[in-house]
């Protein structure tokens, strides 16, 4: 008797999106994961695992809602799932009180820090000037720390919220909560950050410059100056009288013209003769410095310094000391050359 074949399977529907559909979304994804995590590495970290969750469920993607946000869906959970294993990030100045240049430095873990970012890794070249101001202003450093004081499932909410734009059911339901809860946890990181500032900041630290702004192009200038000829006293010059200075990974930090005098010319001293070079992070510029040392006279890498400002003078300096790990993601050389 005749048995007719079984009908084949329908074909597997083609993926809506191929693999350098995801790369084209990699800087977005990368700058939200670090702000949650405020760590580039943690935020590597966190990309990668929802680039290979994304990829396996290709399938499963039919385009109800933008690529980008199906993805950002996906960032904010691993990101989550990795934030449950970590202690929040800080910087030394929420530690506490200030110290003096006589204190002991203690050493604290990488894991321990807010980690700076190249803008490179984050600022999508198709941005318009509008979109990329918005992008650095939610990149520079004091923002990035102050949403760490907010418990991880707030921050993803203002995150998704203020950031992205997205009402409290769609972010409802990426995070498993009610709407009712994510109006409640956006009402509450709101007051939070608003309190700290307004705009992320603790109310002293000022605000990253702009080196687009005349201005602000000037004051940078006068620092690199000031730093290479290390004139102590065309740098105080620049700074504000209540600046700020620190240097993960200790924990020490300081304040004041009188302190930050007394550690250039004491323990600071070996900085004197160094030279910077410029590059863009956190939404900013920042230097990074090369100490003399090296075979030969080259100088070699020894601290990314981030700067904050406000009303005309400099308020904050943070050294970030783990140059090895640094400076190759910021792109800057492993040495530079002896001059002459």
């Amino acid at each position: 008797m005749f048995q007719p074949r079984p009908a084949p399977p329908p074909p597997e529907e083609p993926a809506l999106f191929s693999a350098r559909d995801l790369d084209d979304h990699r800087p977005a994804l990368i700058a939200h994961a670090y702000r949650m995590t405020a760590s580039a590495s943690d935020a590597d970290d966190a990309v990668q695992d929802a680039m290979v969750r994304a990829w396996r469920a290709r399938e499963r993607f039919r385009g109800e809602s933008s690529l980008r946000t199906w993805l950002l869906r996906i960032v904010t959970r691993t990101s989550l799932d990795l934030l449950a294993k970590r202690q929040p990030r800080l910087r030394p100045t929420d530690l506490g009180w200030p110290g003096t240049t006589h204190d002991e430095l203690e050493v604290r873990g990488r894991s321990a820090w807010v980690e700076p970012i190249a803008d490179a890794e984050v600022l999508d070249p198709s941005l318009s000037p509008e979109e990329a101001l918005a992008s650095r202003r939610h990149l520079r450093l004091a923002f990035v720390a102050a949403l760490q004081r907010l418990p991880a499932r707030q921050r993803a909410v203002l995150l998704l919220a203020d950031g992205c734009g997205w009402r409290a059911p769609e972010i409802a339901d990426t995070l498993g909560m009610t709407p009712a809860a994510v109006n409640s946890a956006l009402q509450r990181a709101r007051a939070t950050l608003g309190g700290a500032g307004g705009d992320g900041s603790d109310g002293s630290a000022g605000f990253a410059p702009d080196p687009l702004e005349p201005a602000q192009a000037r004051l940078l200038d006068a620092y690199l100056a000031a730093f290479e000829a290390y004139d102590v006293d065309a740098l105080l010059a620049v700074l504000r009288e209540d600046v700020t200075l620190c240097m993960p990974p200790y924990a020490l930090w300081l304040r004041g013209h009188a302190d930050v005098r007394a550690w250039l010319l004491g323990r600071g001293i070996g900085c004197r003769g160094s030279r910077l070079l410029r590059v863009a992070a956190n939404g900013t510029c920042a230097f990074g410095q090369y100490r003399p040392g090296g075979s030969g006279g080259a100088y070699l890498p020894w601290s990314l310094i981030l700067l904050e400002t406000d009303g005309g003078k400099i308020t904050s300096i943070i050294h970030f000391l783990d140059a090895p790990a640094l400076f190759p993601r910021m792109g800057l050389p492993e040495r530079l050359p002896p001059l002459g």
